[in-house]
């Protein structure tokens, strides 16, 4: 993948898991401060408890927080993908989500970690 002039790698490929277990606004994933950016390819959502929930997502870069899905509604046992494209973070942005209700909802993000190639060489993350 080119997104400019440089070569980028992907350094790592993982997933960011939660058990959402309160109501207060919990980290998913933060952006390594050493990669060049990052692909948040899916954000699933699953519902555990035969009830349905709400979750709210956003994205925070610095002191701004932008949000990306407000109260997502989450049918009861019910399975949600929140992303319909990619989405994108620079380094340090992170991911956080805040739930209606504690103990229903479990978040699964699918990750792909960036790298500019320097020199010829891979910089590591």
């Amino acid at each position: 993948m080119f997104v400019d002039s440089f070569a980028q790698y992907i350094q790592k490929v993982t997933n960011a898991k939660l058990d959402v277990t309160g109501t207060g606004v919990t980290t998913l994933y933060t952006a390594p401060t050493a990669a060049s950016f990052v692909i948040i390819n899916s954000i699933l959502v699953s519902e555990d408890t035969g009830n349905a929930d709400t979750l709210t997502v956003t994205l925070t870069n610095g002191s701004s927080v932008f949000s990306l899905f407000k109260t997502a509604a989450i049918g009861a046992n019910g399975t949600v993908e929140l992303l319909l494209k990619d989405l994108v973070l620079q380094p340090t942005e992170i991911l956080k989500v805040t739930a209606a209700t504690g103990n229903r909802l479990h978040v699964v993000a699918g990750v792909q970690e960036f790298v500019r190639s320097v020199a010829g060489r891979v910089a590591s993350v």
